[in-house]
């Protein structure tokens, strides 16, 4: 037997990458302000940012990217949706990209190893292009 799924579950992988975002933020600036105490930033080189102390750089970077691929999470979460095809597949995928986005950033934000943040970032960018695909083929 088939339970009901409430199709506003989407909203929730929506929710925790903006936590995730807010953390990023908290992050940044925690670390911006140990720079600055420690002498090796000065508060006004953050005023144009365009250059980043090393204790940081990582950071912001992360924080930028969250605001590439992720973009399109959340325009196919509102997609699937308003065309009503929020399922079970689609919300596991949305998930899928959500805790892949979490790995990738503490791997971006630590050791930022290549090697294993972009297994991380190829799981996300797959589950995005299957949810989008299941968004496509749902229009048809």
């Amino acid at each position: 037997m088939m339970t009901h799924m409430n199709p506003s579950a989407i909203f929730w992988p929506m929710i925790f990458h903006v936590i995730l975002v807010f953390g990023i933020y908290i992050l940044m600036f925690v670390r911006r302000k140990r720079a600055v105490a420690a002498g090796n930033a000065r508060v006004s080189q953050f005023r144009e940012n365009q250059v980043e102390p090393s204790e940081s750089l990582f950071v912001r970077n992360n924080l930028n990217n969250q605001f590439e691929l992720p973009t399109l999470f959340h325009i196919g979460c509102l997609g699937l949706f308003a065309t009503g095809n929020v399922g079970f597949l689609t919300l596991g995928l949305a998930w899928i990209f959500i805790l892949s986005r979490y790995v990738h950033s503490y791997i971006h934000v630590t050791s930022n190893r290549i090697r294993y943040r972009q297994p991380a970032f190829g799981l996300g960018f797959l589950a995005l292009g299957l949810m989008w695909l299941v968004l496509a083929f749902g229009l048809l």
